[in-house]
């Protein structure tokens, strides 16, 4: 691991799984789910983890920006930079649209932000909510919802506020409820499984 981001994958991958952990986590966070995603496909996957920029303010973890408050003012430039790390990813062999990005709760409001602007194989929000005046682009990538009915944290109408903007351009979208909290459970991740092989064939 770098400072940015945590690497794992083959010599000569063919297909890229980007991950961006939530409020207070680090890059570690979501590599296990992300093994576990990439070792159930055929296809020769790099495993990228993100290190959100900001240092959390109780000093453990990582912030994408500052929540309790929320910077709202702050979305843009991090949203321009996430897309520009993100960019930087691509090569001639493993382009952008061979790429998938998934995001857990404040990394999945980055995913959709940065994310439906990019020429991705699609676009994974786990627990997610939309930033406000989200405008997402009308030739955005396929997106893939999970979120818990119980979840206290980041409500299950934030996801179903952003299935209503979504479906206005009549692209793929869907959203998968689960009985539990905000997490990513295991019974979520045939899902999971099953929407990369989609995306990807």
């Amino acid at each position: 691991m770098n400072n940015e981001l945590i690497y794992l994958g083959p010599t000569l991958p063919s297909h890229r799984l980007v991950l961006l952990h939530g409020w207070g986590a680090d890059a570690e966070d979501l590599i296990p789910l992300g093994e576990l995603l990439i070792d159930s496909n055929v296809r020769k996957f790099e495993l990228i983890s993100l290190r959100a920029p900001h240092n959390h303010p109780q000093g453990i973890g990582r912030q994408w920006y500052g929540l309790f408050p929320p910077d709202w003012d702050a979305v843009p430039y991090e949203r321009s930079c996430l897309r520009k790390r993100l960019r930087a990813l691509a090569t001639d062999q493993v382009p952008l649209e061979k790429t998938v990005l998934l995001g857990f709760s404040q990394g999945g409001a980055m995913a959709l932000a940065s994310g439906c602007d990019l020429p991705l194989a699609g676009v994974i929000g786990c627990s997610a909510y939309p930033h406000p005046n989200w405008s997402p682009s009308k030739t955005r990538p396929p997106v893939f919802l999970t979120h818990g009915i119980f979840d206290e944290v980041v409500p299950l109408t934030a996801s179903e506020k952003i299935i209503d903007q979504l479906k206005e351009d009549k692209l793929e979208v869907q959203l998968e409820k689960f009985k539990g909290g905000h997490e990513i459970p295991s019974q979520i991740v045939p899902s999971l499984i099953q929407v990369l092989n989609k995306w990807l064939n």
